[in-house]
Parts: structure tokens; C-alpha cells; sequence
């Protein structure tokens, strides 16, 4: 019997929400309840499902967002989601199947790119996604750490305050805070108005115990909110009833270097803390060095996290900026057809243009390292030892180096 692949009916949504949670591992069963607060929030229209029988064995989702490229423009993006193939039927082609039929209504759509966080590293650059984006999550041992806790958070010269507040509070501030970090923060992507319910405890979609975190707001001398950090810490006292809590931060936005610095301070400096867990950070934050012994900060996670996918590569280039001027002309291999073909860069002061071009290229490349260069945070230089790229014209990948390169590492706070 053919499996049949296609986008799936309200009906079939808490079939399709099992079969998702099967894929990931968690409890076999989606719920009638579970299904009710989800299916309002979720675009059946972008949401496939593979069938054998009657029964969803594969899940594939988009939505739309925007996605913050070098020098802080947005860009329409397609975020993939629950992506999944049951155990009983993996090697069949469905995800290949969902992924031509999603990526092709995007690029109709007009997103220029794709996202996605992979949860395994092998599987997306076939279909040309590349790593744009990595995570660094450091433990700090705060005894080690040498601040000095009369003097931890903002300093008196600083004229800010940090105060504790409520989930209402952070559904308040905390969209200001992130519009302001996504303006300049290359990698960040969008987050509505749900997304600020469901990460305070407002809504509740799926059976998930909520436990309600510890909320900080940083102001500065002005009163203007600058920067948030939620965090949760443990119960525990030790063999000698000694207090050894670690307190794993949730998230931590920042605008300012003053924010960044009172809030890593303030969660270093809480009373019976012994350990700081930091969450998903960009692999150059600052935090290390925020603190007088750098040392007392050890990573670890370091891994891949925002894959990018282009779809359109003349908007995708003439979007971000570059840190020189520049003109390149690319070769770019995509074995799906969506964007193979050639490309004139020119980029200046003024802004970049890219157009199709027959002219012999500078370098050729997959669209999956179009992907992996496009938010800077790669070496070109790098792809073309690794053979990754090809240089056609000597030196061009030295002039890619010059032109892609961010001041900073991109960075994607979130998971999706």
C-alpha cells in the first residue's frame, strides 16, 4: 500500500500530535485536550502528515518568521518544526517528500529563507541547510568566579537597578526588550505574542508541568528596561546540609553591555547559588569575561543550532550588509532546482545588489554553504581548505572572508 503524504485535517490533528510525540521519544498519546489548545495556533494549511492506513507515521510543520541577517534588517523566513518519521518507517523518502513540498510552497510564497534547528547533524545539508548559527552553554562555579557580592549588579556609578518581577510583567517588557535585541542582533528571529504566554506560564499547550521561574528586569539610569534574565534553581543542601544550588538560566536578553554585565552578576550573586547554568548563548558572549576569573566559566555545550536554508538568493544577499566593499560572482549547485544558477554580487557602503549573471564565477559553492556563510559566521576561507568551496579565481576567497564576516557571532536565542 502507498503511504500517503499531504497536509492533514483538523480530524486528524491529535493523530498527527501522537505520531509527533512517538518520533521525539515522549509518551505515545496526544490527548483531545492537548489538540484543542494547539490546533487554533497551528496552520494546517503548513502542516504535512504521512499515512499508512489510516495512521499518521511522519510529521512535518512550518510557520512564518522573521529572521535578523547582518546589519539588523529582517527577513521573511520559513521556520520548519516537528519534523519526525516513526521507527516502523524511516528509509522511505517522507521526510523527502514533505520537505520538496514545503520548501517549494515557500519559495512560492516568497520567504527567502528556511530555519530549522536540527536535532541531528546529517540529515538537512541534502536538503540545503546549512549551520549559520551556533550555541555555547557555559557551568560557572561562583565561588571560583571572584566577584565580590556586596558589589555584584549594577553599580552605584552605574545609576541602574535590577528588580524582580512577574510573569505579567515580563509579557509587558519582555517583547520592547526583544524588538530592540532582534534590531541588532543577527540570527535572533521574531517571537509573538504566544510565544511570550507559553514561556510564562499563561498558556499551557501541552501536559507539561509548569513550574514558574525567578524573573529579573535590569533599568537603567533612565527607568528603561534594558535587559531580562529568567532563571530556576534547585533544592539542594549537600551531605553536610552545606547549600549547593545551581541556578540554570532560562534566558537572558540584553541591549546594553550594562545590562549584560548586571544581570550575569546579579544570578551570580544570589545567596546559596554555588553553580550557574547559562543557557543557549552565541560561542563570543561576553560572559566569561564578564567575571574577574574568566576560568571559573567552563563550557558545556558547543554545538550547531540555527540551520539556514536559501531560498532566494538575490534578496537573501542584497538584505544583510557587508564590512567591505566587494564584488564576487558565484556558482551555486542546488541539486532541487529552487535557486541554482549564477550571481553578481556588488556590495558597497550604500548597500549590496545581486543579479543572475552568465559571466564566468569567483567561487562555486552548494546552496546548503550559502546557508552555512550567510549570517557570517563561518570563514570562507575555511570552506575552501575544506574543499567545501571552490575558488575559481585565486583570492576570491580572501575577498569573501572580507566582505561576509560579522563583528560578532551570530546568535538564535531561541528553539523552535
Amino acid at each position: 500500500m502507498a503511504l500517503d503524504v499531504r497536509t492533514i485535517t483538523a480530524a486528524e490533528f491529535p493523530d498527527w500530535l501522537r505520531a509527533k510525540h512517538t518520533g521525539f521519544l515522549q509518551a505515545p498519546t496526544g490527548t483531545e485536550q492537548e489538540a484543542e489548545r494547539r490546533l487554533p495556533h497551528t496552520d494546517l494549511a503548513r502542516t504535512q502528515g504521512a499515512f499508512d492506513g489510516g495512521r499518521c507515521v511522519a510529521t512535518f510543520r512550518s510557520f512564518a518568521q522573521e529572521l535578523t541577517v547582518v546589519g539588523g534588517a529582517a527577513v521573511p523566513a520559513d521556520a520548519i518544526s516537528n519534523v519526525t518519521v516513526s521507527p516502523t518507517h524511516r528509509r522511505r523518502g517522507l521526510l523527502s517528500r514533505m520537505m520538496a513540498t514545503d520548501l517549494a510552497a515557500a519559495k512560492e510564497r516568497g520567504d527567502v529563507v528556511a530555519t530549522l534547528i536540527a536535532a541531528e547533524y546529517p540529515i538537512y545539508g541534502r536538503y540545503g541547510f546549512g549551520p549559520a548559527a551556533w550555541t555555547t552553554e557555559w557551568e560557572i562555579d561562583v565561588p571560583r568566579a571572584g566577584l565580590d557580592p556586596r558589589g555584584s549588579g549594577p553599580s552605584a556609578q552605574d545609576g541602574g537597578r535590577i528588580d524582580l518581577v512577574s510573569g505579567a510583567d515580563v509579557r509587558k517588557l519582555g517583547p520592547v526588550i526583544h524588538d530592540r535585541l532582534r534590531a541588532r542582533q543577527h540570527g535572533v528571529i521574531n517571537r509573538d505574542a504566544r510565544w511570550w504566554e507559553v514561556n510564562t506560564g499563561e498558556v499551557r499547550p501541552g501536559p507539561e508541568t509548569w513550574t514558574e521561574p525567578f524573573y529579573a528586569v535590569y533599568s537603567n539610569a533612565a527607568g528603561e528596561a534594558d535587559g531580562l534574565i529568567a532563571y530556576r534553581a534547585d533544592d539542594n543542601w549537600g551531605d553536610a546540609k552545606q547549600p549547593l544550588n545551581r541556578a540554570t538560566v532560562l534566558g537572558q536578553i540584553a541591549v546594553t553591555p550594562a545590562a549584560e554585565r548586571a544581570l550575569w552578576h546579579f544570578v551570580c550573586s544570589i545567596d546559596w547559588i554555588t553553580t550557574v547554568r547559562s543557557g543557549h548563548r552565541a560561542p563570543d558572549d561576553l560572559l566569561p569575561l564578564l567575571l574577574p576569573d574568566p576560568r571559573a566559566a567552563r563550557v558545556v555545550t558547543q554545538a550547531d543550532w540555527l540551520w539556514v536554508r536559501v531560498l532566494d538568493v538575490v534578496r537573501a544577499l542584497e538584505a544583510r550588509t557587508y564590512a567591505v566593499p566587494g564584488t564576487l560572482t558565484f556558482d551555486i549547485h542546488d541539486a532541487t532546482g529552487l535557486t541554482a544558477g549564477r550571481y553578481r554580487l556588488e556590495a558597497s557602503a550604500s548597500g549590496a545588489s545581486c543579479t543572475p549573471t552568465t559571466a564566468d564565477a569567483d567561487l562555486a559553492l552548494d546552496i546548503r554553504e550559502l546557508g552555512t556563510l550567510y549570517l557570517g559566521d563561518e570563514s570562507p576561507a575555511r570552506l575552501a581548505a575544506l574543499g567545501s568551496v571552490e575558488e575559481l579565481t585565486p583570492g576570491a576567497a580572501a575577498v569573501a572572508e572580507g566582505m561576509f564576516r560579522a563583528g560578532r557571532r551570530a546568535w538564535c536565542p531561541d528553539v523552535f
